[in-house]
């Protein structure tokens, strides 16, 4: 088999990539690097290659934080969905990860206890199916993010740009959500069901657990088991959700007193948003703007490669 390791370009060159090409030198394996050319490239890369070599064995390897594993799992899975042939000839392609820093690694701590640092851990793994989820014609490995949180990514992204780091940049969009991005006009309905009228504050769709890095917005969440996990925040007052926003943080929101009724959790196969306005919702930390999505659980579509456990 063969392992193509994709890594960011515009952070080849940081000095946690040190520790990865060491370790490619120790370990003996039949591999490429290779480095993205701007947004949107690792997808276009992984699918491309998929199409040229439909026979050959080979693991895309993702190497960084949440955007570049999107990124090759799009690729992945969106030649895998093309159609049946694509399907069947995929059988050979899958995916692995590791993690030499990035925006965040909220995907990997749903796999608790194994290293997505090691290479050979890597290579001595086992393939797990792991589901997806299809966002009109993207597809969202992690987290989606609508309302008050798509502020917060917003506001997040314009500061790591500027320079700050991933957690002070979330932090301060965090703030600026509370003053702007409380009373949001935006139908959610689950498995053809709304799941609630009027204003709302946010609402995570889920595949994982946890997003911005310390955020465990889905504590129920899991990759593995055909669900999709809707977490909805009514509107509410300021200090009700000051007060609420600790317990979001670490994950005891569902059914907490402050929560009461103004919390609601759902799983579900299908979700659709819908807004008279133009919206943003941020796919895995990438903004998708629109007005009309539909959400389908991709049960077991994504090869991943996991890291053997110690």
């Amino acid at each position: 088999m063969k392992y193509i390791y994709i890594i960011n370009g515009r952070a080849d060159k940081a000095p946690h990539y040190k520790e990865f090409f060491e370790q490619l030198k120790e370990v003996p394996h039949i591999y490429e690097v290779y480095t993205t050319l701007g947004e949107g490239d690792a997808t276009r890369y992984v699918h491309l290659y998929c199409d040229l070599h439909p026979k050959e064995e080979v693991c895309f390897v993702a190497c960084g934080g949440n955007g570049i594993i999107n990124g090759v799992a799009s690729g992945l899975v969106g030649y895998a969905v093309s159609g049946e042939e694509a399907a069947r000839l995929a059988a050979n392609k899958t995916m692995a990860i590791l993690y030499f820093g990035g925006a965040t690694e909220d995907f990997i701590i749903n796999f608790p206890g194994r290293d997505f640092r090691s290479i050979r851990a890597m290579l001595d793994g086992t393939v797990t199916p792991t589901d997806i989820i299809k966002v009109n014609d993207s597809f969202c490995l992690n987290v989606c993010n609508l309302g008050f949180n798509s502020k917060v990514a917003s506001r997040a992204n314009e500061l790591v740009a500027e320079g700050k780091s991933a957690h002070q940049a979330y932090t301060r969009g965090v703030i600026n959500a509370f003053l702007t991005s409380r009373f949001n006009r935006i139908k959610v309905t689950v498995d053809g069901e709304r799941i609630a009228r009027g204003r709302m504050v946010l609402c995570t769709i889920a595949n994982g657990r946890r997003v911005g890095g310390e955020f465990n917005c889905a504590p129920d969440a899991k990759v593995n088991d055909g669900l999709i996990d809707v977490c909805y925040f009514r509107a509410m007052s300021l200090m009700r959700l000051l007060a609420l926003f600790p317990l979001y943080r670490s994950g005891q929101h569902i059914g907490s007193r402050a929560g009461g009724k103004k919390v609601l959790y759902r799983q579900a196969r299908e979700v659709t948003i819908s807004s008279k306005d133009l919206i943003d919702i941020y796919i895995d930390g990438e903004q998708l703007p629109g007005s009309q999505f539909q959400l389908k659980i991709l049960p077991g579509a994504l090869p991943l490669r996991l890291p053997k456990l110690p």
